[in-house]
């Protein structure tokens, strides 16, 4: 069925897009009648809120045109637009508890970002936009709990990496149906790629270019936003965002990129710019407009945990033995590559490994107010990998083995109740065991200081073989867990004493129905670094 969809002429691409997204938009309602000017319902993306915050809430949307357009040569015009948003204590929105109106304009993507101030904390709210007679769907978002307060769950989905073409998004279904409060999505939430020239193994077409505009990011925001089961995910609570590379372009580093430099800078700024009209981020996040966002922040659940959300491609240094300009070449031979351990390079970049630092001294068990798990969210996997041929990867963790190095020190030094890294990226399962000496092996010489869990992907293909992790896993002595041919997602609960992870997986990931089940369960108990498998 793919045979002639690697080049489609504009009417086929405009067909195929809207015959692919019917499934998720069903037939558009008319609004003629309310408003003249406008003959759609104009919420096609949905809905979302933000980071919890014990005393707001943040909630979003974006007006489009009706996406029929996506694959053809320009957006049709959309001018500035009034839209009121309303929140509620219930979902018939017999008790609103806020309401007001903003102005959805061209310059901004036609997106809302609005904070909702004055609520109370740990409870949940129901939310809604509306345009005339259009209307959006309800959001469901809560606030997190006070500072002092010692709530005794925390109730998560952590995913990353769904490009379109790979699969259907039947995890964001489950995920909702998981009734978390809070999704934390890692990175990768769009592809800039065109869809391979090979359609083999590909669950759906997609007519979009290779991304290099502030349209072309905002067209791929749009195509992957229109899918029902991720709007579904995004209604049912609060999401903390993070972005890894494809938010850009594959593999870059801070300002380094392929190809001319100021061509890319350009590039970046324009995909910035679309990330930041497309996810549920407060307005503190333009530290700079949107020559820099401000990604890297600490969110607190009561006493119980402290989530560090990092950033992991804005201020690093470029990877090992990769020439400016040129495309990475994944992995290095560390005899090859006298750059690989050069500590002055860093992955999270000196400043944040800074604040870093200075949140997990806050951690610390001895410190008043410490939560009781430290999370360090981010984006890739943490711990060491050897490859059997040797090769080192450059684009994780493995490829700044001096800043990772650091990152250990600070933990170990300070000491947090309960440390644990979450990250994603690399489309498989990885559950890991971090000790003091990070590139060795865990033992009696050198304990175990923080657990990691580097989830899968939605969709993305993992691009490798079940042997082949299975090799890796046999040569890396902190990994206690590796499967590469799992799509999905993890649903994580902590509790005083203990935070427990469930690996659910997809059955098909090119059935748009398919169903999920548990791949694996492990718990890490309080006080005790390190995952355990308990099914």
């Amino acid at each position: 069925m793919f045979a002639d969809l690697s080049t489609p002429a504009p009417e086929r691409r405009r067909f195929l897009i809207a015959s692919s997204l019917a499934t998720a938009l069903g037939a558009l309602p008319v609004w003629a009648r309310a408003d003249e000017t406008l003959a759609h319902n104009p919420f096609t993306l949905g809905v979302a809120s933000g980071d919890p915050q014990p005393d707001n809430i943040l909630i979003w949307t974006r007006l489009t045109a009706p996406l029929d357009y996506l694959g053809g040569d320009a957006p049709p015009d959309l001018p500035p637009r009034p839209v009121r948003w309303e929140v509620a204590h219930d979902a018939q929105f017999r008790r609103i508890v806020a309401q007001g109106e903003s102005v959805a304009r061209a310059e901004s993507g036609h997106a809302l970002h609005i904070q909702v101030n004055g609520l109370a904390p740990d409870r949940w709210y129901f939310y809604r936009f509306s345009h005339g007679n259009a209307q959006s769907a309800t959001g469901r978002c809560r606030t997190a709990p006070a500072a002092e307060a010692r709530p005794q769950k925390l109730r998560m989905a952590v995913a990353s990496c769904q490009r379109w073409e790979h699969g259907f998004y039947t995890a964001w279904a489950d995920a909702a149906q998981a009734a978390p409060d809070l999704v934390l999505f890692l990175g990768d939430y769009i592809y800039e790629y065109a869809q391979p020239a090979k359609p083999e193994g590909l669950a759906r077409p997609q007519p979009l270019r290779t991304a290099q505009t502030l349209q072309d990011y905002r067209d791929r925001y749009a195509l992957h936003k229109s899918d029902a089961h991720l709007q579904a995910a995004h209604a049912a609570c609060n999401w903390s965002v993070i972005w890894d590379d494809h938010e850009v372009e594959n593999d870059y580093a801070g300002q380094y990129g392929r190809g001319d430099s100021a061509h890319f800078l350009v590039k970046r700024t324009a995909a910035w710019q679309a990330f930041y009209e497309n996810m549920p981020l407060r307005a503190s996040a333009l530290q700079r407009g949107f020559q820099g966002l401000g990604l890297y922040r600490s969110l607190q659940w009561g006493n119980l945990a402290r989530l560090h959300l990092l950033d992991g491609r804005q201020y690093r240094d470029l990877q090992a033995c990769r020439p400016e300009g040129k495309a990475s070449t994944g992995t290095v031979d560390p005899q090859q590559c006298a750059a690989l351990h050069d500590p002055a390079r860093s992955f999270l970049g000196w400043e944040q490994e800074r604040w870093l630092g200075q949140q997990l001294q806050a951690d610390a068990a001895s410190a008043s107010n410490a939560p009781r798990w430290s999370q360090l969210v981010q984006t890739t996997l943490f711990a060491a990998r050897k490859h059997p041929n040797g090769k080192q990867s450059t684009d994780s963790w493995d490829g700044y083995p001096e800043a990772r190095q650091r990152l250990v020190r600070q933990i170990s030094e300070t000491r947090p109740r309960n440390a644990v890294l979450l990250g994603g990226d690399i489309h498989q399962n990885y559950v890991c065991s971090i000790p003091a000496l990070s590139d060795e092996a865990p033992g009696q010489d050198n304990p175990v200081v923080a657990s990691e869990f580097c989830g899968t992907s939605i969709s993305s293909h993992s691009g490798t073989t079940q042997a082949k992790a299975d090799a890796i896993a046999r040569n890396s002595p902190q990994v206690v867990y590796a499967r590469s041919e799992e799509r999905g997602y993890s649903l994580v609960e902590i509790t005083p004493q203990r935070m427990t992870t469930e690996l659910r997986a997809v059955q098909d990931p090119l059935k748009a129905d398919s169903s999920l089940y548990t791949l694996a369960r492990f718990v890490v108990e309080d006080r005790k670094p390190g995952p355990v498998q308990i099914g």
